[in-house]
């Protein structure tokens, strides 16, 4: 897998882990079109890529993402910035919809569109000097790449609307209180800690954590009885993979399981 230009660079693959860094440092990993454009490319192979069975995503230098960038905004009126927000919109729903658990390990800032970008992972985790906002209510316009959704949904409506409302920041311990993250640890131990939390997952079905993540993000607006219908349904086909069979097989014989996806 290739990025499509330096904006962003890949790992080799570790254990099936794809690093994904934003890579702007002096324009503290802010989002523009290129960079929207690589995202969507690598996260569109690694849906595809059998090899890859989770993601991380980090940025380079002091920040995880400032946002969107001031000058591409600068630029955009209303019919253009439908297009760019509806863009940034389908980008990060691949992300949250990829079938593949994502964590975000944040430092630095996380403002605007990088908030939103790490939302829209399965996990996130943040060093203790992490600070987090959508502060796009003092440039005149909304969050546009789903903050406005996700942060309800996250932290609740009454704090995201006061949040988006005011543009207030959001420091690392409030994050870890609210539920927009679910762990601190030190900058200095951040990535490794990533690692750890991803290599532990994937050593589990990727089947069925890719029925988790379809359930409960596809479930989570439906009603009780369509979202139970539809967990009743994963349920189902994770019993008939042969997944299942080594699970169960493995719990009896008191054996740790080797799952291989099918």
């Amino acid at each position: 897998m290739k990025p499509i230009n330096d904006c962003i660079t890949i790992s080799e693959f570790d254990s099936g882990i794809l690093h994904i860094t934003l890579n702007r440092p002096a324009q503290l990993n802010a989002l523009n079109a290129d960079t929207l454009n690589c995202l969507n490319d690598i996260f569109h192979q690694a849906k595809e890529n059998r090899m890859v069975k989770a993601l991380l995503l980090t940025g380079e230098g002091k920040a995880f993402c400032a946002g969107a960038d001031i000058k591409q905004l600068a630029s955009l009126n209303a019919s253009s910035g439908l297009s760019f927000a509806r863009f940034g919109q389908s980008v990060f729903r691949q992300l949250e919809l990829l079938g593949k658990p994502s964590l975000a390990a944040i430092h630095g800032v996380a403002f605007g569109g990088g908030c939103e970008l790490a939302m829209s992972a399965s996990i996130r985790i943040a060093a203790d000097n992490a600070v987090f906002g959508q502060p796009e209510i003092k440039l005149g316009v909304i969050p546009g790449f789903g903050g406005t959704q996700r942060l309800a949904r996250l932290v609740g409506k009454g704090r995201a609307i006061s949040l988006c409302l005011s543009g207030r920041r959001v420091t690392a311990e409030e994050a870890l209180q609210w539920g927009l993250v679910t762990e601190l640890c030190p900058a200095d131990q951040l990535i490794n800690r990533a690692k750890t939390l991803l290599n532990e997952l994937i050593q589990l079905s990727p089947a069925a954590l890719q029925s988790i993540l379809t359930v409960i993000h596809h479930g989570y607006d439906l009603s009780l009885e369509e979202a139970l219908e539809l967990e009743a349904a994963h349920f189902g086909l994770c019993c008939a993979t042969v997944d299942k069979q080594e699970g169960v097989a493995a719990f009896l014989e008191k054996r740790a399981p080797v799952f291989h996806g099918e």
